[in-house]
């Protein structure tokens, strides 16, 4: 399984199991949103929980959310994707932050987006 993330040109290493998650502050409500993600034998991102700290605009609770320590938890039902594309406008009130073994911030200013996708197969 891979044991590493890209993120453009950046690889950051995965902890064990191959998780990380992903925050932001939503851009219109202000609140905090998380996700956490797993990398999936076929080298696809799989999203398994969605976290919001508030509700509103585009923040409602999926199906099965409950509150759980200040947080909305869900459990998305969605397929695993290739990769992510997180947007870097520089406008946002907040970068997107990457936690696997260590946090990284990413899109804090204007760029292109930046693309998150499992390290190329070594093999």
């Amino acid at each position: 399984m891979t044991g590493c993330l890209m993120a453009g040109a950046m690889m950051l290493a995965l902890a064990e199991g191959s998780s990380f998650t992903l925050e932001w502050t939503h851009s219109v409500e202000r609140e905090q949103w998380r996700e956490t993600w797993e990398v999936t034998e076929d080298r696809r991102l799989h999203l398994t929980e969605a976290a919001v700290k508030g509700s509103g605009a585009g923040m409602e609770p999926g199906a099965g959310g409950h509150f759980e320590n200040g947080w909305w938890v869900w459990a998305p039902d969605l397929p695993p994707v290739p990769t992510l594309s997180l947007a870097a406008s520089g406008k946002t009130p907040s970068a997107w932050t990457v936690c696997a073994k260590e946090c990284t911030e990413l899109g804090a200013s204007p760029r292109q987006p930046v693309q998150l996708a499992p390290c190329p197969d070594a093999g």
